[in-house]
Parts: C-alpha cells; sequence; structure tokens
C-alpha cells in the first residue's frame, strides 16, 4: 500500500532510484544520495500561480545541502516508493509552504537534468506541474526549506530568466525556456502526455 502523506514527511525520507529507461531500481535515503556521483533518481518541480497568474517563487534555505540559497520555483521534490507524483507535489508544497495546491496538471512530463554546485550534483528525472493556489492562501515558510519567498507576474519572471537578467536554479532556467514554448498564458499550457513520464511516475 502507498504511504500516506503523513508517513512520507515522519519517516526517513527515501528517494526512487531510476535505470536508464527510468524503470525503479531500487530506493536510498535522500540524505545520502546527493554527492558528487548522485545516481539517477525521480523527482518533480512544480509551479504555483495566483488567479492573476503571478508565479510564487521560492529561495532555497541556506541550510541545504543541494543549491543552498538559490531562487527557484515554487517546490521541488521527490516522491516517497509508493507515492504518486500528485500525492508528492501536493505534500511538499504543504510541508514546505503552508500552500494548498487546486488544480494540479503534468506539463513537462519528460523533463530531465543533471547540475551541480559545490561538488554536489543533481541528476533527476523531473516531470514538471503547474498549479493555483487555494484563494486566500497565507504562507507558512518551512525555514529549514525555504528561506525567502516572492510572487511576480509570470510574463516578468519569463522574459528576465530568458534574457539572463533573473538568476534562478539550473533547471528552473531550462524549465521556464520550455513553458514559455508552450504559449503566453500558464493557464492555457496544454496537459502533457503521461505516456512520456519516466514508468517509476506511473502510478
Amino acid at each position: 500500500m502507498p504511504p500516506s502523506s503523513d508517513q512520507a514527511s515522519t519517516s526517513t525520507e527515501l528517494v526512487v532510484l531510476l535505470d536508464a529507461a527510468g524503470r525503479p531500481s531500487g530506493a536510498a535515503e535522500k540524505a545520502a544520495v546527493h554527492h558528487r556521483d548522485t545516481p539517477l533518481h525521480l523527482a518533480f518541480s512544480c509551479y504555483v500561480f495566483d488567479g492573476d497568474d503571478n508565479l510564487l517563487l521560492t529561495q532555497r534555505s541556506l541550510a541545504k545541502l543541494t543549491f543552498p540559497g538559490v531562487w527557484t520555483n515554487t517546490v521541488c521534490g521527490h516522491p516517497a516508493p509508493g507515492e504518486s507524483m500528485t500525492s508528492a507535489v501536493c505534500r511538499r508544497a504543504r510541508d514546505e509552504l503552508g500552500l494548498a495546491v487546486e488544480g494540479l496538471r503534468l506539463v513537462l512530463p519528460g523533463f530531465a537534468y543533471v547540475a551541480e554546485m559545490n561538488g554536489v550534483v543533481e541528476n533527476e528525472r523531473c516531470p514538471v506541474f503547474v498549479g493555483r493556489a487555494a484563494p486566500d492562501a497565507a504562507l507558512d515558510p518551512d525555514p529549514a526549506e525555504v528561506d525567502a519567498t516572492s510572487w511576480a507576474p509570470w510574463t516578468q519572471v519569463r522574459d528576465a530568466v530568458l534574457a539572463g537578467e533573473r538568476p534562478v536554479s539550473p533547471w528552473s532556467a531550462d524549465q521556464v525556456r520550455l513553458l514559455a514554448a508552450l504559449g503566453p498564458t500558464p493557464a492555457d499550457w496544454p496537459d502533457g502526455d503521461p505516456r512520456e513520464l519516466p514508468p517509476a511516475a506511473l502510478l
């Protein structure tokens, strides 16, 4: 049986390891998996908007092992073994930001990347989702995960990132380029084809 959200957030956090085809090949503790030779594993990114197409950006905590202090998209994370991608997105948004996400949609099912900072490598198959913040959402960031938050119009974020004028995480920079190609309005972005997801994400 898949773990509940409470189980996933209170037990030792595991990530799903992948083979080259994106199939599950085991699990490892998140705290130990990121290093100079990080194995390929399953992750996600999510971009959360308000009703006016403002995007919630977050600055990663300086205490984080991977990419500390870097501004990035709303929330990133890893599904636990047996946990669906959508459940994992909602869990991390709640745990990191106290944020309820509505209307979650898959938009970039095949996204993957490798990035390095301070000798620590990220190596992920990382489907990208979009969603809406619940009306009148009040943020409550976890300082172990998030140092700061900022709402900004999507068009401004997009244009500044594409012009190299707004530094963001390497994965977010690549994702913004791909999202921009989907069209100018986030609500009109087409749903991604779930058949393009890595097999490990098909729960």
